[in-house]
């Protein structure tokens, strides 16, 4: 964003531990070495325990802290965000500095999406192929995953559920195919799904 000649640019990037982030901030440093500012924040932890920011030159408390509050108040974790200025001549004062360097990393955030990892599960439901029509529909019009479907002697339906919707799926799954349906329990796995903002 552009804000009275001075070009502010948001780099984000998930990070998982001090080095990472460092590492990437650095490779930031050295693609805009031009820049004036290079002004960095991060959260790591499933708890954010590790916070930091910098202001790399700009007037102390103007730039890295407004990013990290930024990333705080959007409840983020494992993520870097490094915003570029090349400096257009006018200064911009504390509050200015403030609302451009957050508000540029609330554009790129909004711009690209958050997303959430969340534990789901992996389930096969067998029926019989007289079966198969009914159930077919009734997962496609629910929220649940429908991944793939298996034809062999019964058609199998590879669904991917939340974890913690587990026990309503195999409820829903037994109404609609009176009690017909076989389940079969895969794997966990941490899926990434859009968060609602």
């Amino acid at each position: 964003m552009d804000i009275k000649k001075s070009r502010f640019i948001c780099h984000l990037k998930r990070t998982e531990t001090e080095t990472a982030a460092s590492a990437f901030i650095e490779s930031i440093k050295k693609e805009h070495w031009k820049a004036n500012h290079n002004c960095s924040a991060y959260i790591l932890g499933e708890r954010q325990e590790i916070q930091r920011a910098h202001d790399d030159g700009e007037p102390s408390g103007t730039a890295g802290v407004p990013m990290l509050e930024l990333l705080k108040k959007r409840n983020l974790n494992n993520v870097t965000a490094v915003v570029t200025r090349y400096f257009g001549g006018t200064k911009l004062g504390a509050g200015g500095l403030i609302r451009a360097y957050g508000g540029a990393v609330n554009d790129a955030l909004s711009e690209i999406g958050i997303v959430e990892r969340q534990l789901h599960q992996f389930i096969n439901v067998t029926v019989s192929y007289p079966m198969s029509g009914k159930l077919e529909n009734q997962l496609r019009q629910s929220d649940y995953l429908l991944q793939d479907i298996s034809y062999t002697d019964q058609v199998g339906f590879n669904c991917v559920i939340p974890i913690e919707s587990e026990e309503l799926f195999k409820q829903s799954v037994t109404e609609w195919t009176n009690g017909q349906g076989l389940f079969s329990i895969g794997k966990q796995a941490w899926i990434e799904v859009d968060a609602a903002d």
